[in-house]
């Protein structure tokens, strides 16, 4: 029988996994950071679920500090979009060539 931690360590490398796919096929910027939100969520789900079954909360902590750089990465991969797109009408990566000054 599976147990639960198995279930959501198994759990948490699908959702790494189709992020990393996602990540290296993408060429579109929108989908390659959702792809690495979808990466950092796979890795967050092992920490609290590690964390869960040995009884400590350090893994919760490491997930909150993660959720903090994944906000501020979002934060500012969105601002260069904006720029990008307002640059070249398209926020392909292979276009971020045009931003340079």
């Amino acid at each position: 029988m599976i147990s639960e931690l198995q279930f959501l360590v198994g759990l948490g490398l699908a959702i790494f996994s189709v992020g990393v796919v996602g990540f290296l096929t993408r060429r579109n910027g929108l989908i390659a950071l959702m792809c690495l939100e979808l990466m950092l969520n796979g890795v967050n789900l092992c920490l609290v679920s590690f964390s869960r079954h040995h009884g400590n909360a350090e893994g919760s902590a490491l997930v909150l500090l993660i959720v903090l750089v994944a906000a501020a990465e979002a934060a500012l991969a969105l601002s260069l979009f904006v720029s990008l797109y307002r640059q070249s009408g398209s926020v392909e990566l292979d276009d971020f060539r045009l931003l340079k000054g």
